[in-house]
């Protein structure tokens, strides 16, 4: 599939996969793909309830964290922190354009490495990435330097909920 990009050995980003790309995705070796997409998102070549369902059928697991560029919230990045550890990798994650599944990989491993917001946003042009949603940049950049300290301060969840 053209466009994606590896972010890491555990995780690929790019544009939403058909269904014959998400047969390849299992054939190439990826155990898990992670959709970003809302429901009512135009162009879409499945629905998420139907990926899903194509995603288990070539034998890999799936995980819908509905993110959409109106609603930028820090419980989505959070939950995706989450499922991540939970997935089998290598993970392919995706929405539209792979703009905001690049952001969610990117804050991951900028929170697990300590990083600032900026240093976020340097090493993403740096990688290729073209951000050109300044509400994405903002929120990226916020996220981070909110939570850049998690990795060498783990904040426990049981009473942060």
């Amino acid at each position: 599939m053209d466009n994606t990009m590896k972010i890491s050995d555990q995780i690929t980003v790019g544009p939403q996969p058909n269904r014959d790309e998400i047969y390849e995705f299992g054939n190439e070796g990826f155990k898990s793909i992670v959709n970003f997409r809302t429901a009512n998102e135009e162009g879409m070549p499945l629905t998420p309830e139907a990926e899903g369902k194509v995603v288990e059928s070539a034998g890999m697991k799936y995980c819908h964290i509905p993110v959409s560029m109106n609603m930028l919230d820090d419980r989505q990045v959070d939950e995706f922190r989450e499922q991540f550890e939970a997935l089998p990798k290598p993970i392919f994650a995706h929405c539209k354009s792979g703009k905001r599944a690049g952001a969610m990989a990117m804050m991951k491993r900028a929170v697990e490495n300590g990083m600032s917001g900026e240093q976020t946003l340097q090493k993403a042009e740096e990688m290729g990435f073209q951000c050109d949603k300044p509400e994405l940049k903002d929120f990226v950049k916020h996220y981070v330097d909110t939570h850049h300290k998690e990795a060498s301060h783990p904040i426990s969840r049981e009473h942060s909920s």
